[in-house]
């Protein structure tokens, strides 16, 4: 059964220790940003197919000290962001860890949705830029095309997009390892 969340913060602004003292929830993720719990629904059923799809093509391809999991937090001092997918260091996941640090983190994925768009595009990448995750991958599931996939490197402290590709082209990765996978094999029926 879900519990409902504390409905006053103990002081000015909710912390990362006040995360991590949530209890656990079903159907909704609640990420920690600028000091308020953000609460989302459970993504649409083309947003979770891809996001276990893509899930998959990166587990393959992962070397054995890396893990890939789906909404899964990555911490940082003040705030923790909830990626749709995260490639992290195998031994602290398989601890079972509550959320990742900044280094344990390798790449973070955000698949926009439509009630998050503003976070996928500005809030989201703020965090992850701050905490100098090194690759992040924006998916747009609407548009021409779709899915449309962006890859973002961190250079000087900001993300500078360095690839894209959309359902008929190629994405390849070199960093945090190699994979290279077609953006329609995220949606649509499995071939």
């Amino acid at each position: 059964m879900a519990m409902p969340l504390p409905a006053d913060a103990p002081h000015d602004h909710y912390t990362v220790e006040d995360w991590l003292n949530l209890p656990e929830t079903i159907g909704q993720r609640i990420e920690l940003i600028d000091g308020s719990f953000v609460v989302s629904p459970t993504p649409l059923s083309n947003h979770q197919i891809c996001a276990g799809r893509l899930r998959t093509l990166l587990a393959a391809a992962a070397p054995e000290d890396l893990e890939v999991v789906e909404a899964f937090g990555v911490r940082t001092a003040t705030e923790v962001a909830i990626p749709d997918v995260v490639v992290g260091d195998a031994d602290v996941l398989l601890a079972g860890a509550a959320a990742l640090q900044p280094e344990q983190t390798h790449l973070v994925v955000e698949i926009v949705s439509q009630g998050n768009r503003r976070r996928d595009y500005h809030e989201k990448p703020r965090i992850y830029a701050a905490a100098g995750i090194p690759v992040f991958l924006r998916i747009e599931l609407i548009g021409a095309n779709p899915p449309y996939v962006e890859v973002l490197s961190l250079r000087d402290g900001a993300y500078v997009s360095v690839a894209h590709a959309d359902a008929g082209q190629i994405v390849k990765l070199t960093e945090p390892f190699p994979v290279e996978f077609y953006p329609a094999r995220l949606l649509g029926r499995r071939l």
